[in-house]
């Protein structure tokens, strides 16, 4: 097509250019990060525009509204206004949008519900209940998901109970009736003119496939151009109604992809790599164009980047590249434990913050799970760091921990009457809110707690043993707690107060992550239980108290979630940072069984994905990266000690900046020496050391066949090194897996004269 006011593509580079001159047959972009693939889409829809094509013939596929919202403007500064007849949105909000026209012809009524999570299991609950199913087994969060999953993959209840895989599944899982539970499911949302997020995709896919009325030549008329942002996070079902809409005698495929295989890290949700590594297969006649040249990150950000992903054997092969200079190199940080890690990344925000007069907002620290927010928070907090956790609550405003704190609150002190009423039917006793306002109205009128009116007033009705069964459950907690430290009545009460048994009955991703949070709060109070705060040389307090505790925690759980000043660091999981940059990135908590995680060790496609999602992480930074890990970890109330991640071998010397050492003066108690220092027959008497006369070694100088001391596992013969400095080494003193492979350039080893 002839090239029409084309002075805005002098702003792109010359591969962006042609990908947004590419407008007729199937195209594929491949982005890598901070290439200016938005500014590509938009050019290229605006330059479709002006070329004379229909805005109303072009549907531009993201995956979120604020995405679409964005790029319509941009369009639109280029084109007028033109570009609002463009179809923009994410897949959900579109194909609603076309079944609010088109749902008659399914079965539906126009004006359909849409069920939200909430609703779902509400009428899953119901109908678990009127098949005398065990609500244990079948928990709703979990039915949900494997309905979810189904629809995904376009398995219909029929489909389903006719795979002998799924079924078979489903009985070793003590779960046979899921398929049942799906067809009432199924039968009942219609019946109720309802579809949930996923019907909104399934039913587009039944419009097209089973063509009533001829209504997939319709929308195949309607939109004669495609584009799909971000492609690699598109499901099965996605991909075949863009396949419907694209794929028939005659048709141009006037379809253009823009992704990166690197940064496919949504798999739980069901996005499947393959989609974008496969896409050359169903479309023969492919354009592929890659943009490769970063213009986010400076040099050994982007070579760490390259290092780390090819690694993975699956994948599109691009060498990303900037032309920034090198820059500053990238920070490692070891410390003993996740408290001194938390400290420690504090201290270097202020330090970047003095020292290269950043600003808050420019900062921003990247975990796997958002359980391990916690000790960030708490350290921010201390230094009088303003910050923000994005895609996600605060650690002390999340529902579940909110709700073992009122637990705790109410143990401690009776009369706060906003804690009683957060818990006293949760978990659900059958105290309802009519109840409740009976107790609130008697409290009031006569001055009195409610758990006063609780203990004083003669309780009749049907909510009499349940009222009473509450009331003796928080005086065992409050006797239990005045014999217990923190750690021991929080443990107790979580087990006992029923809120752990509810959780873990959800397993779904969302269950399993409250079940974390959970966790590392209990972890939390274990680690101020142990964790003496030294000023002096003396111990700062020794009242290990729940009460102590609490009072240690207000001001971490108090009113300023109001802030409303934008200069505040970022917290937020590596999930929801993808599409985002800062100048300044921490990712923390790079250890073996946390990224990558334990689930993920299982299956190599499975570390492949931890890998890029370890890649996003890092490639969020524009000028500072650091990378932070711990040697022990407090998990499940025990102290864990970890290896360093897989992923930090994987990144050459030649980017990495002297290593961070933990400080002289830890505010946590000195490390005991680990490891069994016996001498074996044919070796030389073990040495004894102190932690704080270790002097590490030069790790070039380690070679083979010397003796070494490690602070953790004692004293070993180094086997091997490698080109890349991981030394193979067997220690005397391990009777559990003795070999260790070290990388010598973190490890702290001290040769054995």
């Amino acid at each position: 097509m002839k090239e029409v006011g084309k002075s805005y593509l002098n702003e792109l580079n010359d591969v962006q250019r042609q990908a947004a001159l590419c407008i007729d047959g199937p195209v594929m972009v491949i982005a890598g990060p901070g290439s200016g693939k938005t500014r590509v889409l938009t050019y290229r829809i605006a330059h479709m525009i002006h070329s004379g094509i229909n805005p109303g013939q072009i549907l531009s596929l993201t995956f979120t509204n604020k995405a679409a919202r964005e790029m319509k403007d941009r369009i639109e500064k280029v084109v007028g206004t033109k570009a609002h007849r463009v179809w923009a949105g994410t897949f959900h909000s579109i194909f609603a949008k076309i079944l609010r026209v088109e749902a008659h012809r399914l079965g539906y009524p126009n004006d359909f519900t849409i069920y939200d999570t909430d609703d779902t299991k509400s009428v899953l609950a119901e109908i678990i209940k009127h098949l005398n199913l065990d609500k244990k087994v079948y928990a709703p969060g979990l039915v949900r998901a494997r309905i979810s999953a189904a629809k995904s993959n376009l398995i219909t209840p029929k489909a389903y109970a006719s795979n002998d895989e799924l079924m078979a599944y489903d009985r070793m899982n003590r779960r046979p009736m899921i398929h049942v539970i799906y067809e009432k499911y199924v039968a009942k949302c219609k019946r109720a003119g309802a579809m949930d997020f996923d019907d909104l995709l399934l039913q587009m896919f039944r419009l097209l496939y089973q063509n009533p009325d001829n209504t997939r030549e319709k929308y195949q008329n309607q939109f004669k151009y495609l584009l799909v942002d971000e492609f690699q996070d598109t499901n099965y079902l996605q991909y075949e109604i863009l396949k419907l809409l694209t794929v028939y005698p005659g048709s141009q495929q006037n379809i253009c992809i823009v992704g990166d295989d690197a940064q496919s890290i949504y798999s739980f949700r069901g996005a499947t790599i393959e989609n974008i590594l496969h896409f050359e297969t169903d479309f023969p006649d492919l354009k592929t164009f890659k943009l490769e040249q970063n213009y986010r990150s400076t040099q050994f950000i982007v070579d760490a980047a390259n290092e780390v992903i090819n690694h993975n054997k699956k994948q599109i092969h691009k060498k990303i590249w900037t032309d920034k200079s090198d820059g500053n190199k990238i920070k490692v940080i070891k410390t003993m434990t996740e408290t001194e890690e938390g400290k420690r990344v504090a201290d270097t925000i202020i330090e970047q913050k003095n020292r290269f007069n950043l600003s808050n907002r420019d900062i921003a620290i990247l975990y796997r799970t958002n359980g391990q927010s916690r000790v960030f928070e708490e350290q921010l907090r201390k230094y009088n760091i303003p910050y923000r956790v994005y895609g996600g609550l605060s650690f002390y405003s999340r529902k579940e921990i909110k709700d073992l704190i009122a637990y705790l609150r109410l143990t401690v002190n009776d009369k706060d009457d906003e804690a009683l009423k957060r818990i006293i039917n949760y978990p659900r006793r059958g105290i309802g809110d009519t109840t409740l306002d009976q107790l609130s109205s008697i409290a009031n009128d006569n001055e009195l707690s409610m758990w006063e009116v609780l203990n004083s007033v003669s309780l009749n009705g049907r909510n009499k043993k349940s009222l009473g069964d509450f009331v003796n459950l928080i005086r065992a907690f409050k006797q239990k707690a005045a014999t217990s430290d923190a750690y021991e009545i929080a443990s107790y009460i979580y087990r006992n107060s029923g809120i752990e048994k509810l959780l873990k009955e959800d397993k779904s991703p969302e269950g399993e992550g409250r079940i974390e949070n959970v966790i590392s709060l209990l972890d939390g109070i274990q680690e101020f239980v142990q964790e003496d705060e030294v000023v002096d040389g003396e111990p700062l307090s020794t009242d290990r108290s729940l009460s102590a505790y609490l009072q240690s925690i207000s001001l971490m759980t108090d009113a300023d979630e109001k802030e409303t000043d934008p200069d505040y660091v970022t917290l937020m999981s590596v999930h929801a940072a993808k599409g985002l940059e800062f100048k300044s990135v921490f990712v923390v908590g790079l250890e073996e069984n946390l990224f990558p995680s334990y689930q993920s060790l299982m299956e190599s496609n499975s570390v492949d994905e931890e890998r890029r999602l370890f890649y996003v992480a890092i490639t969020r930074a524009e000028e500072y990266l650091c990378l932070t890990y711990a040697n022990s970890r407090y998990q499940y109330g025990q102290t864990r000690f970890n290896d360093p991640s897989r992923f930090l071998e994987e990144i050459s010397e030649h980017n990495l900046d002297t290593l961070i050492t933990i400080s002289k003066k830890p505010s946590f108690a000195e490390p005991k020496i680990l490891g069994n220092f016996k001498p074996l027959n044919s070796r030389k008497p073990a040495i004894s050391i102190n932690p704080a006369d270790f002097v590490a070694s030069n790790p070039t100088d380690i070679k083979p066949g010397m003796e070494v001391i490690h602070l953790k596992f004692g004293q070993g013969k180094v086997l091997t090194v490698d080109e890349r400095l991981v030394a193979t080494i067997m220690f005397d003193g391990l009777s559990d897996a003795p070999e260790k492979r070290i990388m010598l350039q973190f490890a702290k080893l001290q040769i054995v004269e």
